[in-house]
């Protein structure tokens, strides 16, 4: 027996459903007015359905027939006696997937495309289409299109799963992300070699997974690893995306590259939401959720990701206040392959955040760049060289090397405190350097840019440095250099004295071993050690002198610090000091000797720099 229509539906003979009721769809056409959709036919509509801020005005029976969940709803009667309303809060896709899902209750065709098929998944789900109500219903149709049509496409895979980013937590809990990142992924994998070679090229699947939220970026990057994709092939993918979602990784960050600005204190400004991705900005939480996520996923191995990008992505972390135990990692990452490093990369600005607000308007000066953070990567490496105990002498001579650069470059900043250098200088071991020559130009541009510094602060500092350990040429600087103390030149003049005579012993043993050489040479050779021995005494005689003269001017010294406490310093010590008699005798009497002795030894060591050359 045929069921009774609802008032209004008349029967006709278009189409015929199981139960022999006639719906004339040809004659049905959508018709909006504003934010209101009206379905245009000759049976009066007696359903009110609101979706975001869109009404349809539709028939109940269409939509009660295909979808069981407002079929079993208790719908209450419109105010405005028009019928029934219903109000569908959070329905995935929002009006214009209900739109599409309205039409094909009515018979209408329906077009399924890769932007569309996952809202129409989610909104059929919503609304309970299954093939209980009706066979070849909306989630078997979605959910066919999905498996044979979708994944099996890299394009449209990735089109849905740039779709689903608004359609959360529906699309997760139907599997549509997880298999189309398990897709994505199966097809990137399968051949990682050729990834390898082809990063560069235009429309890899670099740029495609790039162009994905962070979520699902990460959800691909983990199905590749499960794969065995190579780790170096995962890092390349992480610095691709980075450098499209991190501004900082391929721009400088704006603010004062010099020293001595104003109060010596640098503020860098960080604009944030400079990215841009279509019309969408991203905000500073955005930013920081990308960076520790990419630390996050960043491979284990230490030789698959280079140290200059993890010095990249630690200046970042620091930009936008990433997780302190995030941050330590990268500091142990980069401690790991610090030999590969160079000082640009290590000077790290003193960023200046919300967060670090507090700390950089304390009282105390602060300087250009954050020194703590290279100290912190200077002690993993210690620790990491330590545990291997593989160090070859050339890497620490590279790590010394790189070290006394740094220092170089941050000794130029005058906000620098004489501890935070020391103890900067004094983190490599002794046996680290073999020359101490970067050391030396570190600590002598040091006292250059701190002009006022204390003699006992100057002493404390070259103590640093084991004038033992400088070449030639830096003891003949140092030698000269009125900006150390001179004690310190006196063990530079001992040390340069000390390298002349064992070069002297091993020209003297190499011309000994040579009997050829020895028979034609012999007196002139002879003429040669004498005259060096008598430079030698000459030189001792003259340090003894420079001794006795630096303990009565040091004693004298005292006497007038003790009388001038409240104005006395250095320079004005040292004007009474030249006024004094001690003082004026000596230079009286070694006026012209000390200038013929300063040129004969320039030749003398001129003539031998010369023999042993010749030699």
């Amino acid at each position: 027996m045929m069921k009774s229509l609802p008032a209004g539906i008349q029967q006709q003979s278009d189409e015929t459903d199981d139960q022999g009721i006639v719906i004339q769809t040809k004659a049905i056409a959508f018709e909006k007015r504003g934010r209101t959709w009206f379905v245009a036919s000759q049976i009066p509509s007696d359903l009110c359905i609101q979706v975001q801020d869109t009404t349809f005005t539709v028939h109940k029976y269409p939509l009660v027939k295909k979808c069981g969940y407002i079929g079993r709803l208790e719908l209450q009667p419109s105010i405005s006696n028009f019928g029934y309303e219903l109000k569908l809060e959070n329905f995935p896709g929002g009006s214009e997937t209900f739109q599409i899902i309205l039409m094909f209750c009515y018979g209408l065709p329906l077009d399924l495309n890769p932007n569309n098929i996952a809202s129409l998944r989610c909104g059929s789900q919503f609304l309970e289409m299954s093939e209980e109500f009706e066979d070849g219903n909306l989630i078997t149709k979605t959910e066919a299109f999905l498996t044979f049509v979708i994944l099996s496409s890299w394009k449209d895979a990735i089109t849905v799963l740039k779709s689903c980013e608004n359609l959360s937590p529906w699309a997760e809990n139907l599997q549509i992300v997880r298999r189309c990142c398990d897709s994505i992924a199966w097809k990137a994998s399968r051949d990682d070699e050729a990834a390898g070679n082809a990063v560069h090229e235009e429309g890899w699947w670099f740029d495609d997974v790039a162009s994905l939220r962070i979520g699902h970026f990460m959800r691909i990057i983990t199905a590749i690893q499960a794969k065995g994709t190579k780790p170096d092939i995962i890092c390349k993918c992480i610095m691709h995306y980075a450098a499209r979602w991190l501004p900082g990784m391929e721009m400088e960050l704006e603010g004062l590259r010099g020293y001595g600005y104003g109060n010596n204190e640098l503020q860098f400004s960080i604009e944030s939401g400079r990215m841009e991705d279509g019309n969408v900005r991203h905000s500073t939480k955005e930013q920081k959720t990308i960076i520790e996520s990419l630390i996050s996923i960043l491979p284990p191995q230490q030789e698959a990701i280079s140290c200059k990008f993890l010095l990249k992505m630690l200046k970042i972390a620091m930009v936008y206040s990433a997780a302190p135990a995030l941050i330590s990692e990268l500091e142990k990452r980069v401690g790991m392959v610090l030999e590969d490093a160079n000082v640009n990369d290590l000077l790290i600005p003193m960023f200046k955040n919300e967060d670090q607000a507090k700390t950089m308007n304390s009282p105390e000066p602060q300087t250009m760049h954050n020194i703590d953070v290279v100290q912190r990567i200077v002690e993993y490496f210690l620790m990491h060289e330590q545990h291997q105990q593989l160090q070859t002498m050339s890497e620490k001579s590279s790590i010394s090397k790189l070290l006394d650069n740094y220092l170089a470059e941050i000794a130029k900043d005058p906000n620098l405190c004489i501890t935070k250098f020391q103890v900067f200088a004094e983190a490599l071991p002794e046996n680290a350097r073999a020359c101490d020559d970067g050391l030396y130009r570190a600590i002598d541009t040091y006292l250059k840019t701190h002009p006022s510094l204390p003699e006992h602060d100057r002493k404390r500092l070259c103590k640093v440095m084991n004038c033992k350990k400088l070449s030639l040429d830096a003891c003949a600087h140092a030698a000269q250099n009125d900006r150390l103390p001179l004690r310190t030149v006196i063990q530079v003049l001992f040390a340069e004295q000390v390298k002349i005579r064992e070069a002297m012993q091993g020209k003297e043993l190499a011309v000994s071993g040579n009997n050829s050489e020895q028979e034609l040479d012999l007196p002139s050779t002879k003429t040669e050690f004498k005259n060096l021995k008598a430079e030698l005494e000459m030189t001792k005689t003259r340090m003894a002198e420079l001794q006795r003269d630096y303990s009565e001017l040091q004693h004298e010294y005292e006497k007038l610090t003790d009388k001038q406490r409240k104005t006395s310093g250095w320079n004005f010590a040292w004007k009474m000091i030249r006024k004094s008699a001690l003082f004026q005798r000596r230079m009286e009497e070694d006026g012209n000797g000390e200038r013929r002795a300063s040129s004969n030894s320039i030749g003398r060591k001129v003539n031998l720099r010369r023999r042993l050359s010749i030699s």
